[in-house]
């Protein structure tokens, strides 16, 4: 059974840090790119970053510079560093896994996707 699961969400102040992890589980990890997705009440789903199965980076306009994601194939997971957070970045984050990195950067057709954790950043 595959699993996606998604923690290290929570509350934090403007300018603060957080980490989020995505843990996989039933499927080839090493195989799949992983994305992470968040949408914010009332807003569309908006892919914000991804890593391919060989450790590619790809980052949306509105976190480059502030977001790092990374993936650890050992572990089975992959992390989002957010830094500098803003009130704007408040949404549930999700992560998904594909094989192709465009797939999941795109977020349409992905293989999984995991249930999201709730990022609130307060002014």
């Amino acid at each position: 059974e595959v699993h996606l699961v998604e923690s290290g969400g929570g509350l934090v102040q403007a300018g603060g840090s957080l980490r989020l992890s995505c843990a996989a589980s039933g499927f080839t990890f090493d195989d799949y790119a992983i994305g992470w997705h968040r949408q914010a009440p009332g807003k569309e789903r908006e892919g914000i970053s991804s890593i391919s199965s060989d450790g590619i980076a790809y980052y949306g306009s509105s976190v480059k510079g502030r977001f790092t994601i990374s993936r650890d194939n050992a572990k089975n997971m992959v992390f989002l560093q957010m830094n500098n957070l803003k009130p704007e970045d408040t949404a549930v984050y999700y992560c998904a896994a594909d094989p192709l990195v465009e797939t999941v950067a795109g977020g349409y057709g992905v293989d999984y996707w995991g249930q999201g954790t709730q990022v609130t950043v307060s002014s």
